[in-house]
Protein backbone atom coordinates (compact mmCIF):
# COMPACT_ATOMS: atom_id res chain seq x y z
CA UNK A 1 0.00 0.00 0.00
CA UNK A 2 2.86 2.40 0.76
CA UNK A 3 4.26 1.75 -2.70
CA UNK A 4 0.88 2.69 -4.17
CA UNK A 5 1.06 5.96 -2.23
CA UNK A 6 4.33 6.87 -3.97
CA UNK A 7 2.92 5.76 -7.34
CA UNK A 8 -0.13 8.03 -6.83
CA UNK A 9 2.11 11.03 -6.11
CA UNK A 10 4.36 10.27 -9.08
CA UNK A 11 1.38 9.93 -11.45
CA UNK A 12 0.13 13.38 -10.42
CA UNK A 13 3.49 15.09 -10.69
CA UNK A 14 4.10 15.66 -6.96
CA UNK A 15 7.22 13.47 -7.04
CA UNK A 16 9.65 12.52 -9.77
CA UNK A 17 10.36 8.80 -10.28
CA UNK A 18 13.90 9.39 -8.98
CA UNK A 19 12.60 11.03 -5.79
CA UNK A 20 10.16 8.17 -5.23
CA UNK A 21 12.93 5.59 -5.63
CA UNK A 22 15.15 7.54 -3.20
CA UNK A 23 12.35 7.58 -0.61
CA UNK A 24 11.80 3.83 -1.07
CA UNK A 25 15.49 3.19 -0.40
CA UNK A 26 15.52 5.43 2.69
CA UNK A 27 12.38 3.78 4.03
CA UNK A 28 13.92 0.31 3.63
CA UNK A 29 17.14 1.45 5.34
CA UNK A 30 15.77 3.09 8.50
CA UNK A 31 12.28 1.54 8.70
CA UNK A 32 10.54 4.84 9.43
CA UNK A 33 6.96 5.34 8.21
CA UNK A 34 6.88 6.48 4.61
CA UNK A 35 4.52 9.36 5.43
CA UNK A 36 7.14 10.85 7.78
CA UNK A 37 9.86 10.64 5.14
CA UNK A 38 7.57 12.23 2.56
CA UNK A 39 6.91 15.25 4.76
CA UNK A 40 10.56 15.69 5.75
CA UNK A 41 12.44 14.86 2.56
CA UNK A 42 10.16 16.05 -0.24
CA UNK A 43 8.02 19.05 -1.17
CA UNK A 44 4.76 17.16 -0.52
CA UNK A 45 2.53 19.11 1.89
CA UNK A 46 0.45 17.62 4.69
CA UNK A 47 -2.73 18.45 2.78
CA UNK A 48 -1.52 16.77 -0.41
CA UNK A 49 -0.40 13.69 1.53
CA UNK A 50 -3.84 13.55 3.14
CA UNK A 51 -5.45 13.61 -0.30
CA UNK A 52 -3.15 10.81 -1.48
CA UNK A 53 -3.84 8.66 1.59
CA UNK A 54 -7.58 9.13 1.20
CA UNK A 55 -7.44 8.02 -2.45
CA UNK A 56 -5.13 5.06 -1.91
CA UNK A 57 -6.75 3.70 1.29
CA UNK A 58 -10.34 4.66 0.33
CA UNK A 59 -10.97 6.48 3.61
CA UNK A 60 -12.92 9.74 4.11
CA UNK A 61 -11.19 12.88 5.44
CA UNK A 62 -12.26 15.32 8.14
CA UNK A 63 -11.18 18.88 8.94
CA UNK A 64 -11.05 19.44 12.70
CA UNK A 65 -9.81 23.01 12.95
CA UNK A 66 -13.24 24.69 12.91
CA UNK A 67 -15.28 21.76 14.18
CA UNK A 68 -17.03 21.88 17.54
CA UNK A 69 -15.94 18.69 19.31
CA UNK A 70 -18.17 17.59 22.23
CA UNK A 71 -15.87 17.77 25.29
CA UNK A 72 -17.00 14.37 26.58
CA UNK A 73 -15.61 12.53 23.52
CA UNK A 74 -11.88 13.23 24.06
CA UNK A 75 -12.57 12.45 27.72
CA UNK A 76 -13.35 8.85 26.78
CA UNK A 77 -9.60 8.30 26.28
CA UNK A 78 -6.46 9.27 28.17
CA UNK A 79 -4.63 12.29 26.68
CA UNK A 80 -1.49 10.11 26.53
CA UNK A 81 -3.24 7.64 24.21
CA UNK A 82 -4.58 10.44 21.99
CA UNK A 83 -1.12 11.93 21.54
CA UNK A 84 0.96 8.76 21.32
CA UNK A 85 -1.17 7.47 18.44
CA UNK A 86 -2.28 10.86 17.01
CA UNK A 87 -5.98 10.02 17.15
CA UNK A 88 -9.00 12.04 18.29
CA UNK A 89 -12.69 11.07 18.68
CA UNK A 90 -14.73 13.93 17.21
CA UNK A 91 -18.33 12.69 16.80
CA UNK A 92 -20.84 9.94 17.62
CA UNK A 93 -23.01 8.50 14.86
CA UNK A 94 -26.35 7.51 16.47
CA UNK A 95 -27.53 6.05 13.16
CA UNK A 96 -24.98 3.25 13.58
CA UNK A 97 -25.62 2.47 17.22
CA UNK A 98 -23.26 5.05 18.65
CA UNK A 99 -20.28 4.40 16.39
CA UNK A 100 -17.36 6.60 17.42
CA UNK A 101 -15.92 8.70 14.58
CA UNK A 102 -12.15 8.98 15.07
CA UNK A 103 -9.63 11.13 13.19
CA UNK A 104 -6.26 9.48 12.47
CA UNK A 105 -3.15 10.64 10.61
CA UNK A 106 -1.91 7.17 9.64
CA UNK A 107 -4.29 4.66 8.04
CA UNK A 108 -1.74 1.89 8.74
CA UNK A 109 -1.94 2.45 12.52
CA UNK A 110 -4.21 -0.52 13.23
CA UNK A 111 -2.96 -0.85 16.81
CA UNK A 112 -4.06 2.72 17.57
CA UNK A 113 -7.51 1.99 16.17
CA UNK A 114 -7.82 -1.17 18.28
CA UNK A 115 -6.75 0.66 21.47
CA UNK A 116 -9.36 3.38 20.88
CA UNK A 117 -12.05 0.75 20.35
CA UNK A 118 -11.09 -1.09 23.55
CA UNK A 119 -10.80 2.07 25.69
CA UNK A 120 -14.02 3.68 24.41
CA UNK A 121 -15.95 0.37 24.37
CA UNK A 122 -17.59 1.38 21.12
CA UNK A 123 -17.20 0.47 17.46
CA UNK A 124 -14.94 2.89 15.60
CA UNK A 125 -15.12 4.42 12.13
CA UNK A 126 -11.85 5.98 10.93
CA UNK A 127 -11.39 9.28 9.14
CA UNK A 128 -8.12 10.79 7.95
CA UNK A 129 -6.80 14.20 9.05
CA UNK A 130 -3.41 15.90 8.98
CA UNK A 131 -1.07 15.45 11.94
CA UNK A 132 -1.05 19.16 12.72
CA UNK A 133 -4.86 19.36 12.59
CA UNK A 134 -5.22 16.46 15.06
CA UNK A 135 -2.55 17.73 17.48
CA UNK A 136 -3.96 21.26 17.50
CA UNK A 137 -7.43 19.86 18.20
CA UNK A 138 -6.08 17.67 21.04
CA UNK A 139 -4.33 20.69 22.50
CA UNK A 140 -7.52 22.72 22.20
CA UNK A 141 -9.49 20.00 24.01
CA UNK A 142 -6.92 18.99 26.64
CA UNK A 143 -3.81 21.18 26.63
CA UNK A 144 -4.86 24.29 28.55
CA UNK A 145 -6.55 22.16 31.18
CA UNK A 146 -3.39 20.13 31.77
CA UNK A 147 -1.28 23.28 32.11
CA UNK A 148 -3.71 24.92 34.51
CA UNK A 149 -4.04 21.71 36.53
CA UNK A 150 -0.28 21.57 37.04
CA UNK A 151 -0.20 25.23 38.14
CA UNK A 152 -3.10 24.69 40.57
CA UNK A 153 -1.47 21.56 42.02
CA UNK A 154 1.74 23.50 42.64
CA UNK A 155 -0.13 26.30 44.43
CA UNK A 156 -1.86 23.84 46.80
CA UNK A 157 -0.44 24.22 50.36
CA UNK A 158 0.39 20.53 50.75
CA UNK A 159 2.32 20.36 47.49
CA UNK A 160 6.13 20.29 47.83
CA UNK A 161 7.73 23.18 45.94
CA UNK A 162 11.10 21.57 45.26
CA UNK A 163 11.97 20.02 41.89
CA UNK A 164 14.07 17.35 43.57
CA UNK A 165 15.17 14.33 41.55
CA UNK A 166 13.57 11.53 43.59
CA UNK A 167 11.38 8.55 42.74
CA UNK A 168 8.29 10.75 42.47
CA UNK A 169 9.90 13.42 40.30
CA UNK A 170 7.84 12.64 37.20
CA UNK A 171 4.66 13.37 39.18
CA UNK A 172 5.93 16.57 40.77
CA UNK A 173 3.72 19.56 39.86
CA UNK A 174 6.78 21.56 38.74
CA UNK A 175 7.95 18.73 36.47
CA UNK A 176 4.42 18.41 35.10
CA UNK A 177 4.22 22.17 34.53
CA UNK A 178 7.52 22.35 32.62
CA UNK A 179 6.55 19.30 30.59
CA UNK A 180 3.12 20.80 29.83
CA UNK A 181 4.75 24.06 28.70
CA UNK A 182 7.04 22.18 26.30
CA UNK A 183 4.20 20.12 24.89
CA UNK A 184 1.91 23.11 24.41
CA UNK A 185 4.73 25.07 22.72
CA UNK A 186 5.41 22.23 20.28
CA UNK A 187 1.74 21.84 19.42
CA UNK A 188 1.39 25.55 18.79
CA UNK A 189 4.46 25.42 16.51
CA UNK A 190 6.48 27.73 18.77
CA UNK A 191 10.19 28.23 18.10
CA UNK A 192 10.88 29.82 21.51
CA UNK A 193 9.40 29.81 25.02
CA UNK A 194 9.87 32.95 27.14
CA UNK A 195 9.40 32.43 30.90
CA UNK A 196 9.73 35.91 32.38
CA UNK A 197 8.98 37.50 35.75
CA UNK A 198 7.13 40.80 36.04
CA UNK A 199 6.51 42.80 39.23
CA UNK A 200 3.46 40.69 40.14
CA UNK A 201 3.15 37.63 37.89
CA UNK A 202 5.05 35.04 35.90
CA UNK A 203 4.37 35.63 32.21
CA UNK A 204 4.80 32.91 29.57
CA UNK A 205 5.06 33.79 25.88
CA UNK A 206 5.56 31.66 22.78
CA UNK A 207 7.19 32.85 19.55
CA UNK A 208 5.08 31.44 16.73
CA UNK A 209 5.97 32.17 13.09
CA UNK A 210 8.39 34.85 14.30
CA UNK A 211 5.85 36.71 16.50
CA UNK A 212 5.69 36.60 20.33
CA UNK A 213 2.29 35.79 21.85
CA UNK A 214 1.36 35.71 25.54
CA UNK A 215 -0.14 32.32 26.46
CA UNK A 216 -0.62 32.74 30.21
CA UNK A 217 0.17 34.48 33.48
CA UNK A 218 0.83 32.49 36.64
CA UNK A 219 1.61 32.90 40.31
CA UNK A 220 5.04 34.50 40.69
CA UNK A 221 5.92 31.79 43.25
CA UNK A 222 6.27 29.40 40.28
CA UNK A 223 9.31 31.26 38.94
CA UNK A 224 12.14 29.85 41.08
CA UNK A 225 11.00 26.19 40.97
CA UNK A 226 10.33 26.31 37.21
CA UNK A 227 13.69 27.92 36.44
CA UNK A 228 15.41 25.44 38.79
CA UNK A 229 13.77 22.54 36.95
CA UNK A 230 14.91 23.89 33.58
CA UNK A 231 18.44 24.37 34.95
CA UNK A 232 18.54 20.76 36.14
CA UNK A 233 17.42 19.51 32.72
CA UNK A 234 20.02 21.62 30.88
CA UNK A 235 22.96 20.94 33.20
CA UNK A 236 23.27 24.41 34.75
CA UNK A 237 24.21 25.45 38.28
CA UNK A 238 20.88 25.83 40.11
CA UNK A 239 22.52 27.77 42.98
CA UNK A 240 23.93 30.46 40.68
CA UNK A 241 21.42 33.28 40.18
CA UNK A 242 23.69 36.29 39.66
CA UNK A 243 25.11 35.60 36.21
CA UNK A 244 23.76 34.46 32.84
CA UNK A 245 23.93 30.74 32.04
CA UNK A 246 23.49 28.66 28.90
CA UNK A 247 22.67 24.99 28.49
CA UNK A 248 20.78 22.48 26.39
CA UNK A 249 18.81 19.25 26.66
CA UNK A 250 16.76 16.93 24.48
CA UNK A 251 13.09 16.06 24.82
CA UNK A 252 10.55 13.97 22.95
CA UNK A 253 7.08 15.37 22.29
CA UNK A 254 4.45 13.53 20.27
CA UNK A 255 7.05 10.98 19.10
CA UNK A 256 9.27 13.73 17.67
CA UNK A 257 12.72 14.54 19.11
CA UNK A 258 13.69 18.13 19.93
CA UNK A 259 16.96 19.81 20.80
CA UNK A 260 16.26 22.58 23.30
CA UNK A 261 18.77 25.38 23.92
CA UNK A 262 18.31 27.29 27.16
CA UNK A 263 19.42 30.76 28.21
CA UNK A 264 18.91 32.14 31.73
CA UNK A 265 19.39 35.86 32.38
CA UNK A 266 19.13 37.71 35.74
CA UNK A 267 16.67 40.64 35.54
CA UNK A 268 15.33 43.18 38.05
CA UNK A 269 12.34 40.95 38.85
CA UNK A 270 14.18 37.61 38.85
CA UNK A 271 15.67 35.19 36.36
CA UNK A 272 14.24 35.16 32.84
CA UNK A 273 14.46 31.85 30.97
CA UNK A 274 14.27 31.41 27.19
CA UNK A 275 14.05 27.97 25.60
CA UNK A 276 14.66 27.59 21.85
CA UNK A 277 13.02 24.50 20.36
CA UNK A 278 14.62 22.85 17.33
CA UNK A 279 13.05 19.68 15.87
CA UNK A 280 15.92 17.28 15.19
CA UNK A 281 14.42 16.17 11.88
CA UNK A 282 13.54 19.68 10.69
CA UNK A 283 17.12 20.54 9.78
CA UNK A 284 17.32 17.44 7.54
CA UNK A 285 14.93 18.69 4.89
CA UNK A 286 15.78 18.66 1.21
CA UNK A 287 16.47 22.01 -0.44
CA UNK A 288 13.51 21.40 -2.77
CA UNK A 289 11.17 21.73 0.25
CA UNK A 290 12.53 25.10 1.40
CA UNK A 291 10.67 27.38 -1.03
CA UNK A 292 13.28 27.97 -3.76
CA UNK A 293 11.89 28.96 -7.15
CA UNK A 294 12.92 26.61 -10.02
CA UNK A 295 15.59 29.00 -11.35
CA UNK A 296 16.93 29.52 -7.81
CA UNK A 297 17.20 25.75 -7.35
CA UNK A 298 19.23 25.52 -10.56
CA UNK A 299 21.57 28.30 -9.41
CA UNK A 300 21.97 26.70 -5.99
CA UNK A 301 22.71 23.31 -7.58
CA UNK A 302 25.38 24.86 -9.84
CA UNK A 303 27.09 26.52 -6.86
CA UNK A 304 27.10 23.29 -4.83
CA UNK A 305 28.32 21.18 -7.75
CA UNK A 306 31.73 22.89 -7.79
CA UNK A 307 34.49 20.87 -6.12
CA UNK A 308 35.94 23.92 -4.35
CA UNK A 309 35.02 27.45 -3.37
CA UNK A 310 33.19 29.28 -0.60
CA UNK A 311 29.38 29.25 -0.45
CA UNK A 312 27.97 31.87 1.92
CA UNK A 313 24.45 31.92 3.38
CA UNK A 314 23.53 35.31 4.84
CA UNK A 315 20.70 36.90 6.74
CA UNK A 316 19.71 38.05 10.23
CA UNK A 317 19.21 35.73 13.21
CA UNK A 318 16.17 33.52 12.71
CA UNK A 319 16.12 33.75 8.90
CA UNK A 320 16.59 29.99 8.35
CA UNK A 321 20.30 29.97 7.48
CA UNK A 322 21.01 26.77 9.45
CA UNK A 323 18.16 24.94 7.69
CA UNK A 324 19.57 25.88 4.28
CA UNK A 325 23.09 24.84 5.31
CA UNK A 326 21.95 21.46 6.61
CA UNK A 327 19.87 20.87 3.46
CA UNK A 328 23.01 21.47 1.39
CA UNK A 329 25.09 19.18 3.63
CA UNK A 330 22.48 16.41 3.40
CA UNK A 331 22.65 16.58 -0.39
CA UNK A 332 26.46 16.59 -0.44
CA UNK A 333 26.79 13.79 2.13
CA UNK A 334 28.25 10.76 0.32
CA UNK A 335 30.35 7.83 1.47
CA UNK A 336 33.31 8.93 -0.69
CA UNK A 337 33.40 12.44 0.84
CA UNK A 338 34.91 13.51 4.16
CA UNK A 339 32.66 16.26 5.52
CA UNK A 340 33.70 18.08 8.70
CA UNK A 341 31.76 20.89 10.42
CA UNK A 342 32.64 23.31 13.19
CA UNK A 343 29.55 24.73 14.91
CA UNK A 344 28.48 26.73 17.94
CA UNK A 345 26.30 24.94 18.91
CA UNK A 346 25.81 21.75 16.88
CA UNK A 347 22.23 22.22 15.66
CA UNK A 348 21.50 18.63 14.60
CA UNK A 349 23.39 15.36 14.33
CA UNK A 350 24.04 14.19 10.77
CA UNK A 351 25.02 10.57 10.13
CA UNK A 352 28.28 10.35 8.20
CA UNK A 353 29.32 13.93 9.00
CA UNK A 354 32.10 14.73 11.49
CA UNK A 355 30.75 17.56 13.64
CA UNK A 356 32.96 19.62 15.97
CA UNK A 357 31.56 21.72 18.82
CA UNK A 358 33.28 25.06 19.54
CA UNK A 359 34.63 25.08 23.12
CA UNK A 360 36.09 28.44 24.26
CA UNK A 361 37.14 26.97 27.64
CA UNK A 362 39.46 24.57 25.78
CA UNK A 363 40.65 27.34 23.44
CA UNK A 364 38.81 25.64 20.59
CA UNK A 365 37.33 28.53 18.63
CA UNK A 366 36.35 28.57 14.95
CA UNK A 367 39.86 29.48 13.78
CA UNK A 368 41.63 26.85 15.93
CA UNK A 369 39.12 24.17 14.91
CA UNK A 370 39.56 25.06 11.23
CA UNK A 371 43.33 24.67 11.43
CA UNK A 372 42.89 21.21 12.95
CA UNK A 373 40.21 20.25 10.40
CA UNK A 374 42.54 21.06 7.50
CA UNK A 375 44.86 18.32 8.78
CA UNK A 376 41.97 15.80 8.68
CA UNK A 377 41.94 15.41 4.88
CA UNK A 378 38.51 17.07 4.42
CA UNK A 379 36.63 17.36 1.12
CA UNK A 380 33.88 19.66 2.43
CA UNK A 381 34.02 21.99 5.43
CA UNK A 382 31.04 23.71 7.04
CA UNK A 383 31.70 26.65 9.37
CA UNK A 384 28.75 27.62 11.54
CA UNK A 385 29.55 31.32 11.23
CA UNK A 386 32.40 33.52 10.03
CA UNK A 387 32.77 35.95 12.93
CA UNK A 388 36.26 37.45 12.52
CA UNK A 389 39.04 38.09 10.06
CA UNK A 390 41.12 35.10 11.13
CA UNK A 391 38.29 32.64 10.51
CA UNK A 392 37.44 34.34 7.20
CA UNK A 393 41.08 34.18 6.06
CA UNK A 394 41.43 30.46 6.87
CA UNK A 395 38.10 29.66 5.16
CA UNK A 396 39.08 31.54 2.00
CA UNK A 397 42.50 29.89 1.83
CA UNK A 398 40.97 26.46 2.48
CA UNK A 399 38.73 26.88 -0.56
CA UNK A 400 41.65 28.00 -2.74
CA UNK A 401 43.53 24.81 -1.81
CA UNK A 402 40.72 22.65 -3.19
CA UNK A 403 38.03 22.40 -0.50
CA UNK A 404 34.35 23.26 -0.70
CA UNK A 405 33.55 25.55 2.26
CA UNK A 406 30.04 26.43 3.43
CA UNK A 407 29.45 29.14 6.02
CA UNK A 408 27.11 31.90 7.21
CA UNK A 409 27.47 35.65 7.60
CA UNK A 410 25.25 38.30 9.16
CA UNK A 411 24.53 40.71 6.28
CA UNK A 412 21.31 42.17 4.89
CA UNK A 413 21.73 41.04 1.28
CA UNK A 414 24.01 39.04 -0.99
CA UNK A 415 26.15 41.88 -2.34
CA UNK A 416 26.91 43.19 1.17
CA UNK A 417 28.74 39.95 1.97
CA UNK A 418 31.69 41.01 -0.18
CA UNK A 419 31.96 44.30 1.71
CA UNK A 420 31.74 42.44 5.00
CA UNK A 421 34.67 40.17 4.06
CA UNK A 422 36.70 43.20 2.94
CA UNK A 423 35.97 44.88 6.29
CA UNK A 424 37.32 41.75 8.02
CA UNK A 425 40.63 42.27 6.24
CA UNK A 426 40.40 39.64 3.49
CA UNK A 427 42.12 40.74 0.28
CA UNK A 428 39.81 41.50 -2.64
CA UNK A 429 41.65 39.18 -5.05
CA UNK A 430 41.23 36.27 -2.59
CA UNK A 431 37.48 36.93 -2.28
CA UNK A 432 37.14 37.08 -6.08
CA UNK A 433 39.06 33.83 -6.50
CA UNK A 434 37.44 31.85 -3.66
CA UNK A 435 33.74 32.78 -3.34
CA UNK A 436 31.43 30.73 -5.61
CA UNK A 437 28.13 32.23 -4.59
CA UNK A 438 26.14 34.01 -1.88
CA UNK A 439 22.59 33.19 -0.78
CA UNK A 440 20.74 35.88 1.20
CA UNK A 441 17.44 34.81 2.73
CA UNK A 442 14.47 35.75 4.89
CA UNK A 443 11.45 33.88 6.24
CA UNK A 444 7.98 35.23 5.53
CA UNK A 445 4.75 34.03 7.06
CA UNK A 446 2.40 31.91 4.96
CA UNK A 447 -1.25 32.89 4.95
CA UNK A 448 -3.46 30.29 6.58
CA UNK A 449 -5.19 28.61 3.66
CA UNK A 450 -8.28 27.93 5.75
CA UNK A 451 -9.10 31.55 6.58
CA UNK A 452 -7.28 33.84 4.13
CA UNK A 453 -9.58 36.51 2.68
CA UNK A 454 -9.55 37.55 -1.02
CA UNK A 455 -9.49 41.26 -1.75
CA UNK A 456 -8.83 43.70 -4.59
CA UNK A 457 -5.52 45.59 -4.28
CA UNK A 458 -5.74 49.16 -3.01
CA UNK A 459 -3.80 51.84 -4.92
CA UNK A 460 -1.04 51.65 -2.32
CA UNK A 461 -0.83 47.86 -2.57
CA UNK A 462 -0.76 48.04 -6.37
CA UNK A 463 2.11 50.52 -6.20
CA UNK A 464 3.95 48.31 -3.71
CA UNK A 465 3.61 45.36 -6.11
CA UNK A 466 4.48 47.42 -9.19
CA UNK A 467 1.11 46.78 -10.87
CA UNK A 468 -0.35 49.16 -13.44
CA UNK A 469 -4.08 50.03 -13.01
CA UNK A 470 -5.20 47.58 -15.70
CA UNK A 471 -3.28 44.65 -14.20
CA UNK A 472 -4.36 45.60 -10.66
CA UNK A 473 -8.02 45.43 -11.73
CA UNK A 474 -7.53 41.78 -12.75
CA UNK A 475 -5.47 40.81 -9.68
CA UNK A 476 -6.79 39.10 -6.55
CA UNK A 477 -4.73 39.42 -3.38
CA UNK A 478 -5.24 37.66 -0.05
CA UNK A 479 -5.20 39.09 3.46
CA UNK A 480 -4.94 37.29 6.85
CA UNK A 481 -8.18 36.21 8.45
CA UNK A 482 -8.12 34.24 11.68
CA UNK A 483 -9.31 30.78 12.69
CA UNK A 484 -8.64 28.11 15.35
CA UNK A 485 -6.10 26.35 13.11
CA UNK A 486 -3.76 29.37 12.97
CA UNK A 487 -4.52 30.58 16.49
CA UNK A 488 -6.34 33.64 15.15
CA UNK A 489 -3.21 35.15 13.57
CA UNK A 490 -4.17 34.52 9.94
CA UNK A 491 -0.76 32.92 9.26
CA UNK A 492 0.40 29.32 9.44
CA UNK A 493 4.10 28.41 9.15
CA UNK A 494 6.77 30.28 7.18
CA UNK A 495 8.46 29.96 3.81
CA UNK A 496 11.89 31.11 2.66
CA UNK A 497 12.62 33.82 0.10
CA UNK A 498 16.07 33.96 -1.45
CA UNK A 499 18.53 36.19 -3.27
CA UNK A 500 21.25 34.15 -4.97
CA UNK A 501 24.33 35.92 -6.32
CA UNK A 502 26.36 33.49 -8.41
CA UNK A 503 29.82 34.92 -9.02
CA UNK A 504 30.55 35.35 -12.72
CA UNK A 505 33.83 36.54 -14.32
CA UNK A 506 32.43 40.08 -14.52
CA UNK A 507 31.54 40.14 -10.83
CA UNK A 508 34.94 38.72 -9.90
CA UNK A 509 36.69 41.50 -11.84
CA UNK A 510 34.54 44.11 -10.07
CA UNK A 511 35.42 42.61 -6.66
CA UNK A 512 39.15 42.78 -7.47
CA UNK A 513 38.66 46.48 -8.33
CA UNK A 514 36.79 46.90 -5.00
CA UNK A 515 33.57 48.03 -6.66
CA UNK A 516 30.88 49.36 -4.33
CA UNK A 517 28.13 47.16 -2.91
CA UNK A 518 25.56 49.00 -5.01
CA UNK A 519 27.57 48.44 -8.21
CA UNK A 520 27.86 44.70 -7.44
CA UNK A 521 24.14 44.53 -6.78
CA UNK A 522 23.28 46.27 -10.08
CA UNK A 523 25.50 43.91 -12.06
CA UNK A 524 24.08 40.83 -10.30
CA UNK A 525 20.55 42.03 -11.07
CA UNK A 526 21.53 42.59 -14.71
CA UNK A 527 22.69 38.96 -14.79
CA UNK A 528 19.35 37.68 -13.52
CA UNK A 529 19.54 37.73 -9.72
CA UNK A 530 16.14 38.08 -8.04
CA UNK A 531 16.02 40.32 -4.97
CA UNK A 532 14.41 39.34 -1.67
CA UNK A 533 11.61 41.86 -2.28
CA UNK A 534 10.92 40.37 -5.72
CA UNK A 535 10.71 36.93 -4.15
CA UNK A 536 8.09 38.12 -1.67
CA UNK A 537 6.16 39.92 -4.45
CA UNK A 538 5.95 36.61 -6.31
CA UNK A 539 4.54 34.90 -3.21
CA UNK A 540 2.01 37.73 -2.69
CA UNK A 541 0.74 37.41 -6.26
CA UNK A 542 0.53 33.62 -5.84
CA UNK A 543 -1.60 34.07 -2.70
CA UNK A 544 1.02 32.49 -0.43
CA UNK A 545 1.61 35.56 1.74
CA UNK A 546 0.29 39.08 2.26
CA UNK A 547 1.28 42.61 1.28
CA UNK A 548 2.02 43.26 4.98
CA UNK A 549 4.81 40.67 4.84
CA UNK A 550 6.17 42.27 1.66
CA UNK A 551 6.27 45.64 3.39
CA UNK A 552 8.10 44.13 6.34
CA UNK A 553 10.83 42.73 4.08
CA UNK A 554 11.12 45.96 2.09
CA UNK A 555 11.30 47.93 5.34
CA UNK A 556 14.21 45.72 6.37
CA UNK A 557 15.93 46.81 3.16
CA UNK A 558 15.29 50.43 4.06
CA UNK A 559 12.57 51.32 1.58
CA UNK A 560 9.17 50.69 3.05
CA UNK A 561 6.36 52.17 0.97
CA UNK A 562 3.23 53.58 2.54
CA UNK A 563 -0.35 52.96 1.56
Amino acid sequence: MQGRLLDWLVERGDLSPAEAERLRREQRCDGRPLRELLLERSGVSEERLLEAQSAVFALPTVCLYAREIPPELPGLLRPELLRSHTVLPFALDPAEGGTLCVAMNDPMNLRGRDLVEIAARRPVRCYLATTSDILIAIDRCCGSGELQEAAVRFAAPETPQSPGEDAEVSRSPVVMLVRALLEQAVRRRASDIHIEPTAETLRVRFRVDGVLRCVGSYDLRLLNPVVARVKILSGMDIAEKRRPQDGRFSAEVDRAAYDIRVSVLPTACGEKCVLRLAPKQFLRRSKESLGFAPEELRRFARILSRPSGVVLVTGPTGSGKSTTMYAALSELNREERNIVTVEDPIESRLDGVNQVQVNPRANLGFAAALRAILRQDPDIIMIGEIRDGETADIAIKASITGHLVLSTLHTNDAASSVTRLLDMGVESYLIADAVSGVIAQRLVRRLCRHCRRPSAPTPGEAACLGLDPETAARTVLYAPGGCPRCGGSGYYERVGVYEIMELTPTLREMIVRRASTEALRREALRQGMQTLAEGVRRLVLEGVTSVQELRRVIAGEGAAPSD
